[in-house]
């Protein structure tokens, strides 16, 4: 029996997610498998990968050939490079000592580039935010001026239309006091 370490495509149209499985390599892609030793997530960044790290390795010690997609992934966990510190280790080229050492050196590393990436792109939403934020305001800024200037207006407005309304009354009090004047005259 040929197996295969592959993804099985689960979730919905534009969200899929990839359960990681063991199967045989004649059954179909979403069809039965023989054991599931992780799971690959696109739609998060960075892509999220759950994997046991112990049997993937022990699968691929026993002949399962990955897919590309998941050599890759493997890649990426390290398990590959065990693999191959651990042929050096069959071969004498080195103690299991040293290929754990180098293993963990390489773990190192690769979490220290990844947690740079991450602060990195942490940092670039800061200052996109920061700078959105810096916008808004000064947008809030330009329209609480233009706000006051019309509530100027308005008031100087209605403060003029007190002033004429004042001044109608008042003369409209005063002339029928002078009307009377005028017949006597006459």
């Amino acid at each position: 029996m040929a197996t295969k370490i592959r993804l099985q495509r689960h979730g919905h149209k534009d969200y899929a997610f990839y359960p990681i499985v063991i199967a045989d390599s004649r059954a179909p892609r979403d069809g039965r498998f023989i054991e599931r030793i992780g799971y690959y997530n696109p739609n998060t960044n960075p892509a999220t990968i759950s994997l046991n790290f112990e049997r993937a390795l022990y699968w691929l010690n026993v002949g399962a050939i990955p897919t590309d997609t998941v050599r890759n992934i493997l890649s990426r966990e390290g398990v590959m490079l065990m693999k191959h510190l651990q042929g050096g280790v069959k071969k004498g080229a080195f103690s299991q000592e040293e290929a754990q050492k180098r293993f963990d050196a390489w773990k190192a590393e690769k979490d220290s580039k990844l947690k740079a990436v991450q602060v990195k792109d942490m940092d670039a939403k800061r200052a996109e935010n920061k700078k959105r934020l810096e916008e808004e305001t000064k947008k809030n800024e330009a329209k609480a001026e233009v706000v006051a200037k019309k509530k100027a207006e308005l008031a100087a407005a209605k403060a003029v239309a007190e002033a004429e309304a004042a001044a109608e009354n008042a003369p409209a009090e005063e002339a029928p006091a002078e009307a009377p004047e005028a017949p006597a005259e006459a």
